[in-house]
């Protein structure tokens, strides 16, 4: 009895396998894509890259706002920490005063350093900090950074913005020349310029010492100079004269020949 039933069900699979291989029709299918799902999705489509190139639009316009106000907000509670404690002490809680004393200091600073007295004062100090081992580098480098920028121009400030032909040749590299030297060979002297090159930033850089007339003198102005190499030639002009020994000679850089 029980063999009877096992193949009643068995015939009984093997009926419908047949009967489903034999009508295909009856196979279910997936409906056509219809014109109005193909146009749903262009318009999707367009739809979502309008949206991203806004929102990256929007994100353009606001970095240099956000990084502007972060950077000079930190800088206003930087400065301003120097004399809130001394406000705070004397129960005086008002914010921004000790970045308005601090402007003053600095101010004051100044005009004393500018003086005869203060220059005095300023040279002893020197003279110590420079006899100490590993404040004396420290210090010497960044006194050359900041007197490229002192408005005072002294003679150990960056005395040019140099353009030279560097690594190889069809390749330029901007610099600083911060002095000059003569070689002394046996066919005659030779005038060189110890040019500084950044190589990270401002402060880190290589010095070559280079022909004086294989250098490019161009008609930029140590701040102009400063601006390119802290702003990574984003603040480059489109045409840089030679002021050279040719007053009326210009010449064109590609972008992409300047390291």
């Amino acid at each position: 009895m029980g063999e009877n039933k096992e193949s009643t069900s068995t015939s009984l699979s093997q009926g419908l396998t047949r009967h489903h291989e034999s009508d295909p029709d009856d196979i279910p299918k997936s409906p056509p894509s219809s014109p109005n799902s193909s146009t749903r999705k262009a318009c999707y489509a367009v739809l979502q890259s309008w949206v991203s190139k806004k929102f990256m639009t929007g994100c353009v316009v606001l970095f240099p706002v956000a990084v502007t106000f972060l950077l000079t907000w930190w800088f206003i509670q930087f400065v301003d920490g120097f004399f809130s404690p001394i406000y705070a002490k004397l129960g005086i809680d008002i914010f921004g005063l000790g970045f308005i004393t601090s402007l003053l200091f600095i101010f004051f600073v100044g005009v004393f350093a500018s003086s005869w007295m203060g220059a005095t004062v300023f040279w002893i100090g020197e003279w110590f900090i420079k006899r100490m081992p590993f404040m004396k580098h420290i210090y010497s480098a960044s006194k050359q950074i900041s007197s490229a920028v002192s408005p005072d121009q002294n003679t150990t400030a960056f005395k040019e913005v140099a353009i030279i032909r560097h690594p190889r040749h069809g390749e330029y590299a901007f610099g600083f020349i911060t002095s000059s030297v003569v070689l002394q060979r046996d066919d005659g002297d030779e005038e060189l310029c110890s040019v500084y090159v950044p190589t990270n930033h401002l402060y880190i850089g290589d010095i070559f010492l280079v022909n004086s007339d294989e250098i490019i003198r161009p008609n930029l102005s140590i701040r102009e100079g400063i601006e390119i190499i802290v702003s990574v030639g984003m603040t480059m002009p489109q045409l840089i004269s030679s002021i050279q020994r040719n007053p009326h000679h210009s010449i064109r850089i590609p972008m992409n020949r300047i390291i």
